[in-house]
């Protein structure tokens, strides 16, 4: 992880967004020797970790696996 100071970011900001989309290597910005901020590379919803919208099964049809009259009797 790579470490810069908030002036040396500000300075050299768009080159060091390349660097991270190109490297993938977080970068953390910071202020008097504190962090501020952590700049990471992008990754597309469907592969960042701890969603469940690709873990779901969406049935089309429900009442059919019962039948209607096994259907009904449920209500």
């Amino acid at each position: 992880m790579k470490t810069l100071t908030i002036t040396d970011f500000k300075a050299h900001a768009l080159q060091v967004l390349g660097q991270v989309a190109e490297t993938k290597e977080t970068v953390v910005v910071t202020k008097h020797g504190k962090p501020l901020a952590e700049v990471i590379p992008f990754t597309p919803p469907a592969a960042r970790p701890g969603r469940l919208a690709n873990a779901l099964v969406f049935e089309k049809e429900i009442v059919s696996p019962l039948g209607e009259d096994m259907w009904d009797a449920c209500k």
